[in-house]
């Protein structure tokens, strides 16, 4: 069976989260006059047609490291010019700077069409929005106009460089040093880990984002500072041909997403690489929010993506599979005619549907706090989109590993072989509850931050909305 976007639902969902009166003369006007339904259905075509095709074949062969160059899985490349091509990587950003400035909203329904056809591949492109924002919030004015530009396009796609082999939830063990070198540049010594497409051939250049330590730095996560730090420098010239002091050590093998080379990097083994402060010095750690609140949303939405897939292919082997008899038939059943596999089957399409209204608000909501032009409004906003970031990222994680795991026993023995697919679900999905915060972590970032620094009154004024809806 051959996995299709469920278009409807996801219109239908979009339009719930942003509201007719919105659609008609608000914030999300932009989505009118089938706008909205004419992107999703080009997202999908991109899906079917360039990401889908790729997906077993990234399962299988995955991506190859030799020597300090990651080659990606065959196809990737190509169907990567396309999606620059397209105009795909800058749906969302500033049209300042090369962006289509269209809703999160918007980018958010095309992003589970995508992710559901091939995760590993929409992995890349999820990062660099992430950067986008945060260089758009943090970033000088000289870093926005040399790397937005590239990094919206695709041309150069970011990575967010967190984790060390002794911190990751804990970033206030980070090791990773700075130090201040000439005109106004840095220079990064350290070691981090689980770097998602730090290192492959998809690009001419690739921006990384790190977290480290200056010398006379606080303490803990008060002396962490972001900086940016490419691949390749500019030359005498201004092209970027200098190829900076940063190198793929390994690449991880891994239970799922093989397609996406998961990166050990290593900055600074001779001259110290290059890097530029984002911000201010000892504030990286809010800056870097920034960018892992975005990612946090785009996990959740990978959730839900990865489930509607394991529903569909279920429930299409479901109508087909023959074993046993239903209660009262004559004849060998359908295994949906089973009370058990219906039970299964309409867990799985409640929870995915659940998970898209859930990451949908969210997505609105960040869109209201952007373009609201009441301010009050727009905090109120932001806020709640605060609040739902956390629910949305652990809440569509968590349903996706029940709901592909749900989808094995539904196909049963041949649910647990490679052949249908299934499998490949369970395994990719399992990630999204551990990286970019794991679920544990963002059940204390709601009660600890969201709920208990407000004193409850942003949880109040949610509940408060939703009794009036």
């Amino acid at each position: 069976m051959t996995p299709y976007a469920p278009t409807d639902d996801i219109l239908f969902a979009l339009k719930l989260a942003a509201r007719e009166e919105e659609m008609a003369s608000g914030s999300f006007q932009d989505l009118t006059d089938g706008f909205a339904e004419q992107t999703i259905l080009e997202a999908e075509k991109f899906a079917k047609t360039q990401l889908l095709p790729l997906n077993k074949i990234g399962d299988q062969i995955g991506a190859r490291f030799n020597a300090g160059v990651v080659t990606t899985a065959p196809g990737w490349k190509e169907a990567y010019e396309k999606w620059k091509d397209g105009g795909w990587n800058g749906l969302s950003a500033e049209a300042e700077y090369g962006g289509s400035a269209l809703p999160i909203l918007l980018n958010a329904a095309c992003t589970e069409i995508w992710n559901s056809a091939n995760m590993a591949f929409a992995l890349c492109p999820l990062l660099s929005h992430g950067a986008i924002e945060a260089l758009s919030a943090h970033a000088s004015a000289e870093l926005k106009n040399i790397y937005l530009p590239h990094i919206i396009s695709g041309a150069w796609p970011a990575t967010m460089n967190l984790t060390e082999p002794q911190a990751g939830t804990d970033l206030a063990l980070l090791r990773t040093r700075a130090e201040r070198s000439e005109k106004g540049s840095y220079r990064i010594y350290g070691q981090k880990i689980y770097i998602t497409y730090g290192e492959h051939d998809l690009s001419e250049n690739i921006i990384h984002l790190v977290l480290a330590r200056l010398p006379d730095a606080p303490a803990g996560t008060r002396g962490i500072s972001l900086f940016l730090a490419p691949k390749f420098l500019a030359d005498d010239a201004g092209g970027f041909t200098r190829r900076n002091d940063i190198r793929c050590v390994g690449l991880e093998h891994k239970l799922g997403i093989h397609g996406s080379p998961t990166c050990t990097m290593s900055f600074g083994d001779t001259q110290g690489a290059t890097a530029y402060l984002i911000g201010e010095e000892n504030n990286g750690l809010a800056c870097m929010f920034t960018m892992m609140n975005n990612a946090r949303l785009s996990v959740g939405i990978q959730g839900v993506a990865l489930a509607e897939r394991a529903t569909q292919i279920a429930l299409a082997y479901a109508l087909e599979r023959k074993q046993g008899r239903a209660l009262g038939a004559k004849a060998t059943s359908s295994i949906i005619d089973h009370p058990d596999v219906m039970r299964m089957l309409l867990t799985m399409a409640s929870l995915t549907s659940a998970a898209r209204s859930i990451c949908f608000e969210t997505a609105a909501s960040l869109d209201r706090a952007s373009r609201e032009k009441d301010p009050i409004k727009a905090k109120a906003a932001f806020e709640r989109a605060s609040l739902l970031t956390p629910i949305a990222k652990a809440f569509s994680s968590d349903i996706a590993n029940e709901t592909t795991s749900l989808g094995v026993q539904i196909f049963g023995g041949m649910g647990y072989i490679e052949e249908t697919g299934a499998a490949q679900l369970m395994r990719d999905a399992r990630i999204c509850a551990i990286y970019e915060g794991a679920n544990g972590v963002q059940a204390i970032d709601l009660t600890m931050r969201k709920i208990l620094l407000s004193e409850g009154i942003i949880l109040e004024n949610e509940l408060d909305r939703k009794s009036h809806v």
